[in-house]
């Protein structure tokens, strides 16, 4: 596998053109319109603003996105993928702080793959508005943010996690090309953070599963368990967004009609597929979205396998490899699954836990304290199979 290349290559960062401010400016107008027009739909989302502890740091992170996207813009990969475009390490030097671009060209032919712009993906993450934080029910340590318009997720990453996502990219992005309506979370950027001579800090850039936010009810985050898989709900009338969690989705179906065996089918692939790369403890989100009257029965519940694909992608397989369906005509498709009644938005994310020592020892011990109960640091192969069965006992 290719490893990051042993010495950055480091730039001093530009600032954005007078052109690119005005375009900054308008584009903060326009996000303030956004803001005004759409604020019921952020309640329990918090701006990070000038007051808030973290606002320096996602300044920092927002200007070395624009430069890191600049990049991209201005010297676009080409031909085909080398493993150079998967080892690349571009180190932006700015005022106070360095910014880190790990495999660059590799991501930015990603990108490109799914139909995304560089120009949005960097007016959505470059200083137009301020990032948003939630209230995360996740036990570990890491941050969270999503850009002002919530399109995509940040997260901070511990440095062994980034290297394990970096030497199985290539085999990521393959897996992508052959199934191209994958539930597996889209990899949009790996990037570093130093400030002054402090510590790198690491963070990983994906499309949110739950875009677009407005109308959404109920969102949880399944690993197919019981041990630590409650959360209190909110009081009802409290304005948090709220990700709850296995046993609160107790007496729930997914009602997918037609489009089932094509979700069962992908569980299935994506899961062998992060078995295959000794993966665990990844989680399957959920989020359900009342459809209106005028968006039942459009057609998106067909199933397809040689029909409309992801916008750029051309598959190596032959067709009968595919697992794919027609998909609907909504942001953020990949995610979307329509059924007869509901919107759900569906995807595999956390795909970097390494069934190792560590979480082997963890596994006994687990075992010794909860007899006879299901917990989610087990084997990548019973992860899979269990996360697998919890798909099909509760979709229909």
């Amino acid at each position: 596998m290719p490893a990051p290349s042993p010495g950055p290559r480091e730039v001093l960062a530009s600032s954005p053109e007078p052109g690119s401010r005005a375009a900054a400016a308008g584009s903060s107008c326009r996000g303030l319109l956004w803001h005004l027009q759409d604020k019921r739909l952020r309640l329990g989302l918090f701006d990070i603003d000038p007051g808030h502890k973290l606002h320096q740091m996602t300044c920092m992170m927002q200007a070395g996105l624009w430069a890191a996207t600049q990049v991209s813009m201005d010297h676009p990969p080409t031909g085909p993928p080398t493993e150079e475009d998967f080892s690349q390490v571009l180190t932006q030097v700015h005022e106070g702080f360095e910014l880190g671009t790990l495999a660059g060209p590799a991501f930015a032919r990603l990108r490109r793959s799914l139909g995304l712009a560089d120009e949005d993906y960097q007016a959505a993450l470059g200083p137009g508005g301020p990032y948003l934080q939630f209230l995360s029910t996740s036990k570990s340590k890491a941050s969270f943010f999503l850009s002002h318009d919530q399109r995509f997720f940040l997260k901070t990453q511990r440095r062994r996690e980034v290297q394990v996502l970096l030497a199985h990219l290539p085999r990521y992005v393959q897996h992508l090309q052959r199934h191209p309506h994958s539930l597996l979370a889209r990899l949009l950027g790996v990037h570093s953070l130093r400030v002054a001579q402090g510590k790198k800090k690491y963070f990983i850039i994906m499309q949110s599963v739950f875009f677009p936010a407005g109308r959404i009810s109920e969102r949880y985050d399944i690993k197919g368990c019981e041990v630590s898989r409650w959360v209190d709900p909110a009081p009802e009338g409290n304005p948090i967004v709220q990700v709850l969690k296995d046993l609160n989705f107790e007496g729930k179906t997914i009602n997918l009609g037609p489009q089932r065996s094509w979700f069962l089918r992908q569980m299935e692939l994506d899961t062998a597929f992060l078995r295959e790369l000794n993966m665990t403890d990844y989680s399957l989100l959920v989020a359900f979205q009342q459809l209106h009257e005028d968006e039942k029965g459009l057609g998106s519940s067909l199933i397809f396998r040689t029909v409309r694909s992801v916008r750029g992608i051309q598959s190596p397989e032959e067709s009968g490899a595919q697992n794919r369906r027609l998909l609907p005509d909504a942001p953020n498709a990949l995610h979307i699954v329509d059924g007869p009644e509901q919107r759900y938005f569906l995807g595999l994310v956390d795909l970097v836990t390494v069934y190792g020592l560590r979480k082997r020892l963890e596994h006994l011990w687990k075992t010794l304290r909860y007899p006879g109960r299901t917990f989610s640091t087990v084997s990548p192969a019973c992860y899979a199979r269990r996360l697998c069965q919890w798909a099909e006992a509760n979709t229909e």
